[in-house]
């Protein structure tokens, strides 16, 4: 006893060992055997979310709240350490709760995010301003402690410094500002199509944060964009077209004008052996039959009263072609429309819309309706316009070598 009196520093050393030696022996006993009996009576509840928050390592950092109690209760032993021992170990417990609250957080916006509704209402930009305010709230206390002063001062001069404030956290409030305005008028979810030329984005929204939105791109390229710019800036979100259950056709044909033409009684009995244009054709006969008789017209001018025309009937049989079509969604706008005529042709558009909206079904059922009717468009003796290929330019050629061959052996 004489000894230790004589060299108290080596009586505190050892006692500071002592208290080390039980600590690491009484946290590894907590954290093997207390955290498993802790997930053993989670199991035996009728939820899984505490489960679902053990297996995530929420409570992983609680048993090295046992050290900072075991020095709390040694430090009776060391009267000279005291007082700075007990800040340290109020730092200690504060940093332990810190990360034991931002693991908890970070566990239940994953729990969260498992549900439906995580997509419509995305909460991961109120749990970073929860995280924010607690690491803010943790270091005040943090530093209260080791100052030994009360924290209200420390609360208090943040007024005076709230412009530094604003301006060290501006893009976190604008991001909150963004957020707000993103969930409260439902603008963006997760896993909305999400268009932002201005950002050369193009794909699906993966993320919404607190600060930023990432988007995967169709090429599989990720785009972050500040949320606070999304939200000052025009986008388009796809997500209307499909809730509609329909994704729009919008193309259109060129229609060689000057293969337009009155129909003779030999196309339209031709055009009456076609299944799907036998009752328009026979409706718009007697239609135009009974018009002509009323009003008297001289039908032996091609030019007087009504008289069907390829176009027209071809447009019947394409407007028939897409009613019959079964992937083709009848109950939305459905248009076989003529443009405005142009020096390459008369356009002629298909406005419907599928009843599928996955991207490669839409494009195949798309596809098939242009197949099918750029190979039967001739039949009705019209032709598709386009700019002369090389094979129209050697068939010209070929003509005129031939017509050239057959003068000259005419002269001859």
């Amino acid at each position: 006893m004489d000894f230790f009196q004589a060299y108290p520093l080596l009586r505190d050393l050892l006692i500071v060992c002592a208290l080390l030696a039980v600590s690491v022996i009484v946290y590894r006993f907590t954290k093997r055997y207390v955290l498993r009996f802790v997930l053993f009576l989670f199991r035996q509840t009728p939820y899984n979310w505490d489960e679902r928050l053990y297996e995530q390592g929420v409570f992983n950092d609680l048993p090295l709240l046992v050290p900072a109690f075991i020095f709390s209760q040694g430090l009776t032993f060391l009267p000279a350490f005291a007082e700075i021992g007990e800040r340290l170990i109020a730092v200690w417990v504060i940093f332990i709760l810190v990360k034991f609250v931002d693991k908890l957080l970070t566990g239940a916006l994953n729990i969260y995010n498992t549900y439906e509704i995580s997509h419509r209402r995305p909460i991961k930009t109120y749990v970073q301003i929860v995280k924010l305010f607690v690491y803010i709230a943790a270091a005040i206390l943090a530093v209260a402690e080791l100052t030994g002063q009360s924290p209200w001062p420390y609360l208090s001069g943040l007024g005076a410094i709230t412009a530094v404030l604003i301006l060290m956290f501006q893009d976190t409030i604008l991001g909150f500002i963004a957020s707000v305005q993103i969930n409260s008028n439902d603008l963006l979810r997760v896993g909305d199509w999400l268009e932002a030329p201005a950002f050369d984005a193009d794909g699906h929204v993966i993320e919404i944060s607190l600060h930023s939105i990432k988007v995967r791109n169709w090429d599989r390229t990720i785009t972050v964009i500040p949320a606070h710019k999304l939200v000052s800036s025009a986008f388009k979100n796809w997500r209307g077209m499909f809730e509609s259950g329909g994704r729009r056709i919008k193309r259109s044909i060129l229609i060689d004008q000057t293969s337009v033409k009155f129909c003779t009684p030999e196309m339209i009995a031709k055009y009456k052996k076609i299944h799907v244009l036998k009752d328009y054709i026979e409706r718009k006969e007697a239609e135009i039959a009974q018009y002509n008789a009323e009003h008297g017209i001289d039908d032996s001018v091609v030019v007087n009263g009504r008289r069907m025309t390829n176009l027209g009937t071809f447009r019947a049989y394409v407007s028939a072609y897409l009613r019959n079509h079964p992937g083709i969604h009848q109950d939305l706008t459905f248009l076989v429309r003529h443009l405005q005529p142009t020096r390459d042709g008369l356009p002629m558009e298909i406005y419907v819309f599928t009843k599928d909206t996955n991207w490669a079904v839409h494009e195949s059922v798309q596809a098939d309706i242009f197949d099918h009717i750029l190979a039967v468009v001739d039949e009705f003796d019209l032709r598709v316009a386009q700019d002369p290929t090389g094979y129209d330019l050697r068939q010209v050629t070929a003509l005129a070598e031939k017509s050239e061959g057959a003068d000259l052996g005419f002269a001859r």
